[in-house]
């Protein structure tokens, strides 16, 4: 009996202290922390809204900015908040046809009701104010102030930046868990899309207390729980803002379809690379018209494309510095070795000219490459043999991506044995498929990308840097820089070799092939090609670097049928290397 009465007594007591704890918090309540639960009361929900991050900006090697940021006015609807018939009402305000919002908002219905969608982006400050004015007739509709790019440099770069767009479905379910959401952009294509995590920033929060028919009646604790967006860091690019806007502008007077690919031959950093036709990255900022986009995805001419990494052509006759470069490693050839060249060669009964028919008589190493005579190279291929050609173009990275820092690149092709094989046949390939490609032809395709990095590579006498856009980034906190770092490969090759290759470019230039590349007081080493198209016109090369002693710059020009190098690709090569080392010199 005892017991039970001991339990009673316990019970009782807990009991007791439970409803005085009780009392004491509703005292509280009601006396300290009446104000703000009152305010909570008497609204209808609280509202959690993202705040978009400015994004990184991007800078030119020299400080100037090539992309910054500017408002953009953005209407989002809260589907289970929307009150549907007033669908035709906000439709007339954003001034866009009523079935595609509904489409919009029944999207984001099935994704989340809860979460905002955006009905429209880019919307014009006029029609922001106008909607401003009736926000308080449309529950659940939110005017939001974020950022669009501005593009604010000379160069239009459109290859290299690339755009912002709407996150796809396979994108967000990837990527959700990184603060991703239906309604955000993200990179699409070159520098945007590759630096995507470093330039995007981080979300901010904000807490707002709303009425029943979503007028915002304050935010949460006088906004002392709301999370200020983090702004993305800049990137700092290798690239010459003025020299890519010449580029541009070079290759635009042309009026034909083209590339021009400079790099710095000390560490491999792209300070100018274009591609034509390119495209308005204004068409594709903020909101996206269809007119203008179809212009674009529908031109025949692809302007999308990026030649540059993307298009693979035969490097013609700059591919015959590499042979030359085989032949002077494995002891094929001395510099004094001559050949006759009759205009003709012959192997079985195959006929191969050279220019024309026209021969050049007694040609040595230094003179086939300021002539570019094919007929010491058709017979230089034999000598040094197909395996060992293969293994020298490997070692200069033909065949296999470059890593550069956008997507999209292409490999190109790299003929070997095994590839024949494997194309025709074992033993249904010939000694004469050899012919074309001593000179840059046949199966062999290299991108102008890959042709620039070789160049650059004869430059600098034997170190393969992997081509770069990006040198590093700056913290948008605390404004300090972090330099990236790229591989950088020596290779076997004596300088003696690389001595003898660029007299060679250098005379093509003084007096061979590629004089239309001469700068008076600037040695420029150079060399010709043209690459043979089945398809029409013969797309024109050239590839040189100067100062021919001290090279602070390679370029390479392709200018799609436009026939021979020496005379449509060279002087544009000219005028780039003058620009760039003369802006080099002034203070």
């Amino acid at each position: 009996m005892d017991t039970i009465r001991q339990k009673l007594i316990i019970a009782a007591v807990i009991v007791t202290g439970i409803i005085g704890l009780l009392m004491a918090r509703l005292v509280h309540l009601q006396l300290f922390e009446s104000r703000e639960l009152g305010s909570i009361s008497n609204a209808n929900s609280l509202r959690r809204t993202w705040i978009q991050p400015p994004r990184g900006r991007i800078f030119d090697r020299n400080g100037q900015i090539m992309v910054d940021n500017q408002p953009l006015y953005t209407v989002k609807v809260i589907p289970y908040e929307f009150d549907q018939s007033r669908l035709d009402f906000l439709a007339r305000m954003l001034d866009m046809p009523a079935d595609d919002l509904a489409t919009v908002i029944d999207k984001g219905t099935r994704y989340n009701r809860f979460a905002p969608v955006t009905a429209r982006s880019d919307v014009p400050e006029q029609d922001m104010m106008r909607l401003h004015e009736n926000l308080w007739k449309l529950q659940g509709v939110l005017i939001e102030v974020e950022n669009k790019r501005k593009y604010s440099s000379k160069a239009a770069a459109s290859h290299l930046l690339g755009y912002l767009s709407l996150i796809s479905q396979e994108q967000l379910e990837s990527m959700k868990d990184k603060g991703y959401t239906p309604d955000d952009k993200t990179g699409s294509k070159g520098l945007e899309y590759q630096y995507e995590e470093l330039l995007r920033g981080e979300k901010g929060i904000r807490y707002e207390l709303v009425n029943a028919v979503g007028k915002v009646e304050g935010s949460l604790d006088n906004g002392k729980k709301d999370l200020l967006p983090k702004s993305g860091h800049d990137l700092l690019l290798t690239i010459d803002n003025n020299l890519q806007a010449q580029a541009e502008k070079l290759l635009e007077e042309t009026g034909k379809s083209g590339t021009i690919v400079a790099i710095d031959p000390q560490n491999g950093g792209i300070l100018a690379m274009t591609s034509k036709p390119d495209y308005d990255l204004d068409v594709l900022n903020g909101r996206t018209l269809k007119k203008p986009w179809l212009d674009i995805i529908t031109n025949p001419e692809k302007p999308l494309f990026n030649r540059a990494i993307q298009a693979a052509y035969p490097p013609g006759s700059i591919y015959k510095l590499l042979l030359a470069i085989a032949a002077l490693e494995e002891k094929k050839t001395t510099p004094n070795r001559t050949i006759y060249c009759s205009g003709v060669f012959k192997l079985g009964r195959g006929r191969f000219l050279c220019h024309g028919g026209e021969g050049h008589g007694n040609v040595n190493l230094r003179k086939a490459i300021t002539e570019s005579c094919n007929t010491y190279f058709y017979n230089l291929i034999f000598d040094v043999g197909f395996d060992t050609w293969t293994r020298y173009g490997d070692m200069f990275g033909f065949g296999r991506p470059t890593g550069i820092d956008i997507p999209g690149e292409r490999s190109g092709i790299l003929p070997s044995a095994e590839y024949y094989d494997k194309r025709y046949g074992k033993g249904k390939w010939t000694k004469g498929y050899l012919v074309s490609l001593s000179i840059g032809q046949g199966e062999l395709n290299t991108t102008p990308l890959q042709l620039a990095q070789f160049t650059a590579t004869i430059a600098n006498q034997g170190i393969l840097h992997q081509p770069h856009l990006a040198s590093g980034w700056r913290h948008s906190g605390t404004g300090d820089t972090t330099r990236f770092s790229y591989p950088a490969t020596e290779l076997p090759i004596s300088k003696q070799t690389f001595s003898i290759i660029r007299d060679g470019m250098v005379n093509a230039v003084d007096d061979g092939t590629g004089r239309y590349a001469a700068i008076k007081g600037i040695e420029v080493a150079g060399k010709t090609g043209t690459a043979q198209n089945p398809h029409g016109k013969d797309h024109a090369w050239f590839s040189a670097f100067a100062p021919a002693d001290n090279p602070k710059i390679a370029v390479v020009v392709l200018v799609e049928n436009a026939g021979y190098g020496g005379s449509i690709s060279a002087p544009i090569a000219r005028e780039i290397i003058q620009h760039y080392l003369t802006s080099r010199e002034q203070p």
